[in-house]
């Protein structure tokens, strides 16, 4: 791998809001993709991404960056920055994205003997882990195919690949630094924001009621959130929308007027509107195309 880029350790980052709900266990995505433009980010959740045919690509991981070669899978643990962009690719990529949330797997089963590699491979994930080439290659039809799967025979097989993967030989940690849980300012405020948008993003929500929630003035909510997201607070809130419609979009059968009713949109044109210039397609477009985005209740 050629060492590309070293990453400042004060630089900001986007917090993503995932689409992975309370009630799922784990968020699978299978697609092909021309452009990797998405900005360096983290989240609470854990990912698992494996990437095909991505030779000239460029990782992001923790405080390294690494030009990539064919085949990549890559564990990142919670709030670990990450992301990947294009860099000298210039070609069609096939991605498989699978995350869950860190407590999916309770501490009480992660104390048993037979869960041990699991347990230590979790725990160094806050390093970002890159797994040997031979060893992706043995499981890379089972990625390929993970989202054909459906109800216990997809999480088994989720989790078999999971523990199968914490007992590979060669596993190599990206960062050497580890990125602290608190490290981003005000992280209680954070968690409390985020609860409340994804409890009440259905409804009305306004600035006010949110700046009161967290005691702070307006003006130092508008400061707050542009720090912590990136984004403005109607920003932040239609991006939740969008994602849980996008989410409803590509697993249920309902109209898309009705998704849009159910996000907390009101207007069915505004819904396609904002929905275009955050996911880059109409809705009916998004429905067509990630046929294999699949939650895993």
């Amino acid at each position: 791998m050629q060492k590309v880029l070293f990453l400042e350790q004060n630089l900001k980052y986007q917090r993503e809001i995932t689409s992975l709900s309370d009630q799922d266990s784990f968020l699978v995505m299978n697609r092909v993709r021309d452009a990797f433009d998405y900005p360096i980010h983290f989240h609470p959740e854990m990912e698992l991404n494996f990437i095909v045919n991505g030779k000239g690509m460029r990782r992001n991981v923790g405080y390294s960056s690494d030009e990539i070669d064919n085949y990549e899978l890559v564990l990142v643990g919670p709030n670990v920055f990450h992301g990947w962009d294009m860099f000298k690719c210039d070609h069609a990529v096939h991605e498989v994205t699978i995350q869950f949330h860190n407590d999916l797997f309770s501490s009480s089963l992660l104390r048993r003997s037979l869960m041990r590699p699991l347990k230590e491979m979790f725990q160094r994930s806050v390093h970002g882990i890159l797994f040997k080439k031979q060893e992706v290659k043995k499981i890379a039809s089972r990625l390929l195919k993970v989202s054909e799967l459906d109800g216990i025979d997809y999480f088994l097989e989720l989790f078999s690949i999971l523990y199968d993967l914490s007992k590979t030989p060669g596993q190599k940690l990206l960062s050497a630094a580890e990125r602290p849980a608190d490290d981003f300012e005000n992280s209680d405020k954070t968690k409390l924001l985020y609860n409340y948008i994804q409890q009440n993003y259905p409804k009305k929500i306004t600035l006010d009621e949110v700046a009161q929630l967290l005691n702070m003035s307006k003006v130092s909510f508008n400061r707050f959130m542009k720090k912590t997201t990136n984004h403005t607070f109607i920003e932040y809130l239609n991006e939740v929308r969008i994602d849980n419609a996008a989410r409803l979009l590509a697993g249920m059968d309902y109209s898309i007027s009705e998704i849009a009713y159910m996000c907390g949109f009101n207007n069915i044109a505004n819904f396609n509107r904002i929905f275009k210039k955050i996911k880059k397609l109409t809705p009916s477009a998004y429905r067509k195309k990630f046929y294999n985005f699949k939650h895993v209740e």
